[in-house]
């Protein structure tokens, strides 16, 4: 799953650069989603622009110790291998970008609100973390069920 999600990240990445760069943004679904070049050299809504050796080494230890854990068989159950799975894909596609580019290529863009460009990578750190936290509150909520009995 995690050179999957990758492969899908640098596949899109490459598909990006190839048909946007340079050029006007390609609608995909009107009003709601258009695709869009750009280059972010900072974190989710260009916070901390510019801090590229930060964000290299924080993403590298992070998905080290999260890779270790998976691969241990840490993990209590599947949804969390599955969730920190996830997460570690999106890691590891922008974690390429900032080494080979020293920035991020983003490229969808939603137009039915005011928000940040973003890319696959960036969906899968997002939907990873939100699955991981789901599971750890299941989690805590059915170890707090079994003390109540």
């Amino acid at each position: 799953m995690i050179v999957l999600i990758i492969a899908f990240d640098r596949v899109t990445k490459y598909l990006c650069v190839a048909y946007l760069k340079g050029k006007p943004p390609v609608t995909f679904i009107p009003k709601v989603v258009q695709f869009n070049y750009a280059e972010n050299t900072g974190m989710a809504f260009s916070m901390f622009s510019g801090a590229r050796w930060f964000f290299i080494v924080l993403t590298f230890v992070v998905c080290c110790f999260a890779l270790w854990y998976i691969f241990s068989n840490r993990s209590k159950n599947l949804w969390e291998y599955w969730s920190i799975g996830v997460l570690v894909s999106g890691g590891i596609g922008n974690l390429i970008d900032r080494v080979v580019h020293a920035y991020v290529i983003d490229f969808i863009e939603p137009t039915f609100i005011n928000f940040a460009i973003f890319n696959i990578a960036d969906s899968a750190v997002t939907l990873g973390a939100i699955s991981l936290a789901a599971c750890l509150l299941v989690d805590a909520f059915k170890k707090d069920g079994k003390k109540d009995a």
